[in-house]
């Protein structure tokens, strides 16, 4: 009939949960799992008016030290009222360079800022920079690297900026990972590890080959373990990496420089290319303890290996004392790596054009801070020796509040920001944890956020030996508050035996 029209047939979606990536569905990131988003549900309804066990959540599952509550840098912040944006001192004059007039800033904070400025396209941090990098934060993160290893020389053409150490090893990653059925690349990670891997690993459809390192002897790398890894691995893969993380995460052990050699030895008579992630190299508490960058003890061991072994370390603006999550500065080191390689690298990073100029501003802030002499400085070192003493006792005191908790056992926090303790689970829990289709330190952990308001995150998260139970921890907040969270933690653990035994 004149004027009638068909009904409207509903379009199918082009893209579903069945027609999507599916190694992005396989992929898992506990550190912001289904917990988290409970705490967060918590707290709604708790600024609702609802009535929970406890007045507030404490996240403890992230390494966000302002989030947490630590005070920035004064030199790297600007609190003067022309500013509101939340940027460092240099990086509010690179924002808006008027401010190098201003004699609010220090002159350390304005020098920094106009030779940044200086490497910018148009003066302007705006502007697009080269992709591996503004040139002067190379060369003053190379300066950096020399200074911390005692002179080995760095290049500040193995120098790549990136959008915090994740974004560098996501790159190495892409890089490594070829070949098909049993010639497809194995990489070699620490069990219990960072997630921010094995997601990567399953994105890229690599093989993930695990070695695990030794909880009896505070969580250190075993080259035993790594050699029975490698030999199971090699017979349906192609195992082409090794990756380290020191100081661990979320193991927290700070490896000796013995271990880091024995590393080195094993990875070049195996033909391994080697991923130092050493973002936690400023946070070193434990008795005895000393990091070592692995590119000092290569560079030790003399040309047979410096000359041949391809490393590649990350470090980080996010951790240390600095604690900058948000402007995702980082860079990696590249030694021994293959020219044609190289430049296969610097060709990927293009895709991207450049990390964040605002955080690359940041690296060199970080890496070439007050020296003595100006007018920054004293400050400067008050503060981070402030941060860090804290971060220390922080560490000594959740080490021995854990460990006064039967069925629980914690290892020295011997560095990083994180407790990794190993928990004693009742069997009746994990009937009930089975029923409810939970991995039991899953339930243990849901249930310490539904009855104490506590945010950690299970070690089934971040991998651990079967038949053991963990869970991680930062030590972050305050120490008032922190002695809160340990004595809530002990508080709940004590009940839950107590019910399910």
């Amino acid at each position: 009939a004149a004027g009638s029209s068909k009904p409207q047939v509903a379009r199918a979606k082009v893209l579903t949960i069945d027609t999507m990536n599916p190694t992005v569905k396989n992929a898992k990131y506990a550190v912001r799992g289904p917990i988290v988003a409970r705490a967060a549900e918590l707290e709604r309804e708790l600024n609702e008016g609802m009535k929970k066990p406890f007045d507030e959540v404490i996240k403890a599952n992230i390494g966000d030290a302002h989030a947490m509550g630590q005070q920035p840098i004064t030199f790297f912040r600007q609190f003067n009222a022309i500013i509101h944006a939340d940027f460092y001192n240099a990086l509010a004059i690179c924002s808006y360079p008027e401010l190098l007039n201003d004699s609010t800033f220090p002159e350390d904070a304005k020098s920094r800022a106009y030779r940044i400025l200086q490497s910018c396209g148009g003066n302007s941090m705006g502007s697009y920079s080269a992709s591996q990098g503004i040139d002067s934060v190379r060369q003053d993160v190379a300066r950096y690297i020399e200074r911390r290893d005692g002179g080995v020389p760095s290049d500040p053409d193995n120098i790549f900026l990136t959008t915090g150490a994740c974004d560098g090893i996501m790159t190495m990653l892409k890089l490594l990972v070829c070949g098909e059925g049993p010639t497809r690349t194995g990489i070699m990670i620490p069990i219990p590890h960072y997630p921010m891997y094995s997601a990567t690993l399953v994105e890229l459809a690599a093989v993930q080959v695990n070695y695990y390192l030794n909880e009896e002897k505070c969580w250190s790398v075993d080259i035993s373990e790594l050699k029975r890894a490698l030999d199971e691995a090699r017979h349906y893969c192609n195992p082409r990496a090794l990756c380290i993380v020191n100081p661990g995460n979320p193991t927290s052990q700070v490896e000796t420089r013995q271990c880091i050699e024995d590393v080195i030895r094993f990875a070049a008579k195996e033909r391994l290319f080697l991923m130092a992630d050493e973002v936690y190299q400023d946070n070193v508490y434990g008795h005895g303890c000393r990091f070592h960058s692995f590119k000092t003890v290569l560079f030790e061991m003399g040309p047979e290996y410096s000359n041949t072994m391809e490393l590649v370390s990350f470090h980080s603006t996010s951790k240390g004392y600095m604690g900058e999550c948000g402007f995702r500065g980082g860079y990696m080191e590249v030694i021994n790596m293959d020219d044609e390689v190289k430049a296969e690298l610097t060709k990927l990073l293009s895709v991207r054009l450049c990390s964040p100029v605002p955080g690359q501003a940041l690296v060199d802030l970080v890496f070439n801070p007050p020296q003595p002499g100006e007018p920054s400085y004293d400050n400067f070192i008050k503060e981070r020796t402030a941060i860090l003493s804290a971060l220390e006792e922080k560490a000594k005191l959740t080490e021995q509040v854990l460990n006064t908790v039967p069925g629980i056992s914690c290892n020295p926090v011997q560095g990083a920001m994180f407790c990794f303790p190993r928990i004693t689970i009742p069997e009746k829990a994990m009937i009930e944890a089975t029923e409810q289709g939970q991995q039991p330190d899953v339930f243990y952990c849901m249930k310490m956020l539904e009855e104490a308001g506590i945010c950690v995150i299970p070690g089934s998260g971040f991998g651990q030996k079967e038949g053991t139970y963990h869970f991680r921890m930062t030590i972050l907040p305050p120490i008032d508050k922190l002695q809160i969270l340990l004595n809530k933690v002990k508080e709940f653990h004590q009940k839950f035996t107590q019910k399910y035994s």
